[in-house]
C-alpha cells in the first residue's frame, strides 16, 4: 500500500482533511498567546482597574487577588475535563458531554453569540484608541469606524493562514503590553510612589465600605470592584478550542489553562498595585474621578509621565491600539472555532466545517466577519461618534458577553460534578472534580448577580433597551439553542446524536508513544 503524503508540496503542511483542523501546528507558548491576548491585560487594566476603583477604592488589588482565587478553584475542575474531553467545540462540548445535548447546544449558540459580541466589542475600542492616537500623532482625524473597517480586514486575512502566523502576531503584541506594564512598575517602585507602600490594598476586608470610594465617589460597590477583577480574565478559557491544533493537547490544556488564571492572576494584582501605589491611597479614586470627567483619557497616563517617561506614554497609547486589535483577533478566532465545531457536527450548516489548504476554518471565519460587521454596523449606525465606538459598542457589549460566559462557566462546573460522577467515574476525585466544581459554580453564578444588578452603572447608559433587556437576550439565545436541540433529537435524529460528540484522536509520534494521552 502507498502510504499518503506527510505534507501538501504546496504549502509545506499536511494536507487538507474535511472537518479538521492543522494538528501539532501549535506549542504551549503559542498557545499562551492566544489565551492572554484575549484576556488583553493592557486594556484589561486601563480599563478595568479604573472599574475596580470605582467600587472598591484603593482595594482593586484585593479584588482581583480574591477573582484570581476564585477562577484557579474553578480551573482545576476545568482541566480534569480538559484531560478527559479535547476538542474545539470546548465549553460546547463539555456542557454536552454532562449535563445532555439539549443543555449543551443551548451552551453552545450562546457561547458563540459572546465571542462575536467580545471580537466587536474590542474592535470597537480599537477603532476609538487607533483614531484618537493617529490624530494626536498627525493630526488626521478620521472616524473609528474606518479604522474598525481595517482592522475587521485584516483579522480576516489573517484568518485565511495557518493558525502559526497568527500566534505569532499575537505573541508580539502580548509581550510589548506586558513591558510598558513592568516598565511602569519598575518607575514606581524605584520611587516609593505618591505616599510609600501599604498593605491596605491587598486586604479583602478592604473592598467592602472603602473609606477612599466613599470619600470620592461618596459611595462604594463592593460587586462593582468585584465584578470589574472578573472581567478582565474573560478568554482565558480558550486553551480546548485550540487543542485539535496542539501538539499535545491533554497537556497543554493544564499547563496553558493554569499559566494564564494564576500568571495573569498574579500580573493584574502587581499592575493595580503600582496604580494604587503610584497614586496614593485617596489620590488613586481622585485620578478615576478625573478620568470619568474628562480631564484625562487614562488614568493610567499621568503615572507612566511621571515616573517614567513621556515616552512610555506615547507607547502605551500606540500599544492600547496595538493590543486592542490582538484581542478582538483572538475573540474572532475563537468565534470561528465554536462555529466549525457545530458546523462538522451539522447542528449548523456543514459548509462552516470546510478548511482552507492550510487547515485554518475559513468558511467559519469569513462568516464571524460578517456577522461582526453586521453588528458594528448597527452601533455605529445608532450613534457614529468616535465616542459611541467607545461607550457604547465597546461597553455595553461586553456586559452581554461577560453575564453569557458566566453563566456558562456554571454550568460547565454542574457539567463536571455530572460527567465524573457517571461517565468517567474512574476518574472521580473529591477535590478535583466535585469540591472544586461546586466552589466554582458558587463563584461563577455569584458574578451573574453583581453583573445584572450593578449594570445600569457600570454601563453608565441610564434605563437604555440595550442593558434593560441583556438578561433577557442571554437567556433567549440559550432558550433558543435548547429548542434547536429538541427539534433535531424529533426529526434528525442522526445529526443530534453528533452533537458534541467529536474529539480529538491522540496522536503518535514516529516512535509509536501516544502524545496527549492521559495517564
Amino acid at each position: 500500500m502507498t502510504a499518503a503524503p506527510t505534507t501538501d508540496p504546496a504549502t509545506g503542511h499536511p494536507p487538507a482533511e474535511p472537518g479538521r483542523l492543522a494538528d501539532g501546528a501549535l506549542g504551549l507558548p503559542s498557545v499562551l498567546f492566544c489565551i492572554v491576548t484575549g484576556a488583553a491585560p493592557l486594556a484589561a487594566m486601563l480599563f478595568n482597574i479604573p472599574v475596580a476603583t470605582l467600587g472598591g477604592g484603593y482595594a482593586s488589588p484585593a479584588a482581583f487577588a480574591v477573582a484570581t482565587v476564585a477562577l484557579t478553584i474553578f480551573s482545576v475542575g476545568y482541566i480534569a475535563m480538559c484531560r478527559r474531553v479535547t476538542s474545539a467545540g470546548g465549553f460546547y462540548t463539555f456542557v454536552t458531554r454532562g449535563l445532555g445535548r439539549v443543555l449543551g447546544l443551548g451552551s453552545g449558540l450562546l457561547i458563540v453569540l459572546c465571542y462575536m459580541v467580545f471580537a466587536a466589542a474590542v474592535t470597537g475600542t480599537m477603532g476609538y484608541f487607533a483614531s484618537t492616537t493617529v490624530a494626536s500623532f498627525t493630526g488626521l482625524a478620521l472616524p473609528a469606524w474606518i479604522y474598525m473597517i481595517i482592522g475587521l480586514g485584516l483579522m480576516s486575512v489573517f484568518a485565511v493562514f495557518h493558525i502559526e502566523l497568527t500566534a505569532k502576531v499575537l505573541g508580539v503584541a502580548l509581550i510589548a503590553e506586558l513591558l510598558v506594564l513592568l516598565v511602569l512598575a519598575v518607575g514606581v517602585f524605584a520611587a516609593g510612589g505618591a505616599e510609600g507602600f501599604s498593605a491596605a490594598p491587598l486586604n479583602p476586608v478592604n473592598i467592602f465600605g472603602n473609606s477612599a470610594a466613599v470619600q470620592v465617589f461618596g459611595a462604594g460597590a463592593a460587586g462593582v470592584a468585584l465584578f470589574a477583577a472578573f472581567w478582565s480574565w474573560v478568554g482565558f478559557e480558550m486553551a480546548p478550542n485550540y487543542a485539535e491544533e496542539t501538539r499535545d493537547p491533554h497537556r497543554i490544556a493544564k499547563a496553558a489553562t493554569y499559566g494564564s488564571v494564576i500568571g495573569l492572576g498574579l500580573f493584574y494584582v502587581l499592575i493595580s498595585y503600582v496604580f494604587v501605589t503610584g497614586w496614593g491611597l485617596n489620590g488613586s479614586a481622585e485620578a478615576v474621578k478625573a478620568q470619568y470627567a474628562g480631564e484625562t483619557a487614562s488614568a493610567f497616563y499621568p503615572l507612566t509621565d511621571r515616573y517614567v517617561g513621556s515616552w512610555a506614554t506615547a507607547l502605551m497609547e500606540v500599544l492600547i491600539v496595538t493590543g486592542s486589535f490582538a484581542c478582538a483577533m483572538a475573540f474572532y478566532n475563537t468565534s470561528a472555532r465554536y462555529l466549525f465545531a457545530l458546523g462538522r457536527e451539522g447542528v449548523l450548516p456543514s459548509a462552516l466545517a470546510r478548511t482552507s489548504s492550510r487547515r485554518s476554518p475559513v468558511t467559519a471565519s469569513m462568516t464571524v466577519t460578517v456577522l461582526v460587521a453586521l453588528y458594528c454596523l448597527a452601533f455605529v449606525i445608532y450613534d457614529p461618534s468616535n465616542e459611541g465606538a467607545l461607550l457604547k459598542l465597546g461597553t455595553w457589549s461586553p456586559l452581554l458577553g461577560v453575564l453569557g460566559i458566566l453563566a456558562v462557566q456554571a454550568l460547565v462546573s454542574v457539567a463536571i460534578i455530572r460527567y465524573f460522577l457517571t461517565t468517567a467515574r474512574t476518574g472521580f476525585r473529591w477535590w478535583s472534580t466535585f469540591v472544586a466544581p461546586v466552589l466554582g459554580f458558587a463563584a461563577m453564578a455569584g458574578a451573574c448577580v453583581l453583573l445584572v444588578v450593578n449594570r445600569y452603572d457600570l454601563a453608565g447608559a441610564g434605563d437604555a433597551a440595550y442593558i434593560r433587556l441583556l438578561p433577557w437576550v442571554v437567556l433567549a439565545v440559550f432558550v433558543a439553542g435548547m429548542a434547536v436541540a429538541l427539534v433535531l433529537r424529533n426529526r434528525y435524529p442522526t445529526r443530534y446524536a453528533r452533537i458534541g460528540q467529536f474529539e480529538v484522536a491522540e496522536i503518535s509520534d514516529p516512535t509509536g508513544t501516544p502524545q496527549g494521552a492521559t495517564p
